[in-house]
């Protein structure tokens, strides 16, 4: 149960214009020309600075993330319409013209997260088993599957593991910081690789000619989807979002209950949890939606709006952070740098045996790993244009990053028993 504290700020009404005060600062801040700026956000990425701002506040007691209700409505309303509006524009025949060496590339990936994660822990355990150990909210495992929501979808899925598995706030904050730091070191490498990909390319003995035609192909399907918004649009984004999250909760509310009366043995599975069924229906509805005409609101701003929601959820999930925790177990960045090892080791290993474009290779990575903020900057270094299929491709991310990361959970829960 949580300690109530002294703090100067109690009431919600106030702490959620902070934070959305910090939100609009760190934008403005992030896409000014300003020399210091452009060189802060190169080194320090803006995600971590919306992590970072609402925990030092609640680090200074200027108020209480646990005792506020922020998390709760942003994790239970905003998370649940998040995850339709970012799905919701998926263009699976799209991403299947990408040619199926982008579509290997991106689910080779994924595969290196889900079965990085068990593997790491299994080799650390052998190594140092007290970095990889605790019991109750503080086991190292429930931490890691929120990296693995994160890697494989982005902060929606992170969130939804993090409600789903159950860590603890200061455990939680030691993965964010494995999270961003260790992603950024590969993006790092990516972005150099980039520079070098018709080296890398012959290496592979692969063909980069498909390229051409995906970046003419992508940029006549944006075209044909982008407007200018009307406030109807935009009203009917909303309905559409929020009822299918009004929708999720129904469902959920009913199939979680009967799991847990009918089913008892399925709760390590995280079957009997109201929340993990509010996130998978939440998906599945956003993925139902992307095979209708509710796909080109793309073209309005659906994915613009999920992703406002997604920058109060990841600040109202920083205001809980303990930033002090970090330093606490160094030990749980080998397991970081373990895990992206092994990532890498089966993409590299993937496209030297199909022979994938190094393109493919490092826009299926970051789809996975750093989601739609970071893949079509990875994209873009190869060609402008081509951003894009890193947007494509991240999207696709958010859609199986539900269904991976609990499953990797699920694997890393049983090598930690």
């Amino acid at each position: 149960m949580h300690e109530t504290r002294e703090v100067l700020i109690t009431n919600d009404a106030i702490v959620i214009g902070i934070l959305m005060v910090i939100l609009a600062v760190i934008f403005k801040t992030a896409s000014t020309d300003t020399p210091f700026w452009k060189k802060f956000y190169t080194y320090v990425p803006m995600v971590l600075v919306c992590y970072f701002l609402p925990s030092v506040l609640n680090t200074l007691d200027i108020y209480d993330g646990e005792a506020s209700n922020m998390y709760f409505v942003s994790s239970r309303y905003l998370l649940p319409t998040t995850l339709v509006l970012l799905t919701l524009s998926i263009d699976l025949k799209e991403v299947a013209k990408l040619g199926k060496k982008a579509v290997i590339m991106f689910l080779a990936g994924t595969v290196g997260i889900v079965v990085g994660g068990p593997i790491a822990i299994l080799i650390m355990s052998a190594i140092s088993p007290d970095v990889v150990g605790g019991a109750g909210p503080e086991a190292v495992w429930r931490g890691m599957a929120t990296i693995a929501g994160s890697w494989i979808g982005g902060s929606a899925n992170q969130t939804a593991m993090l409600e789903v598995f159950g860590a603890s706030p200061t455990l939680f904050s030691k993965m964010i910081a494995v999270d961003v730091i260790v992603a950024n070191v590969w993006m790092a490498f990516l972005l150099y690789g980039a520079g070098r990909s018709a080296k890398i390319d012959k290496f592979f003995n692969a063909d980069a000619s498909a390229i051409e035609d995906v970046k003419n192909r992508i940029e006549k399907f944006r075209l044909s989807v982008a407007k200018i918004p009307s406030l109807t649009d935009t009203m009917i984004i909303l309905g559409i979002g929020f009822g299918a999250t009004s929708f999720s909760h129904v469902v959920a509310n009913f199939i979680a209950p009967l799991i847990k009366e009918s089913m008892p043995a399925l709760e390590k599975f995280s079957l009997t949890s109201t929340f993990f069924w509010l996130v998978v229906v939440a998906t599945t509805i956003g993925l139902a939606l992307s095979f209708t005409k509710a796909r080109n609101l793309e073209g309005a701003g659906a994915s613009r709006l999920g992703t406002a929601m997604l920058y109060v959820l990841i600040a109202s999930v920083g205001m809980r952070m303990d930033i002090s925790a970090v330093l606490d177990n160094p030990g749980i960045f080998v397991v970081g740098l373990i895990w992206m090892t092994i990532h890498v080791s089966i993409l590299l290993l993937v496209a030297k045996l199909i022979r994938a474009p190094f393109f493919f290779t490092a826009v299926g990575s970051q789809a996975n790993v750093g989601g739609a903020a970071s893949a079509p900057i990875v994209a873009a270094a190869f060609n402008p244009a081509l951003a894009p299929v890193g947007v494509l491709l991240a999207v696709l991310g958010y859609a199986l990053g539900t269904y991976g990361a609990w499953l990797c959970g699920i694997l890393m829960q049983t090598v930690s028993q």
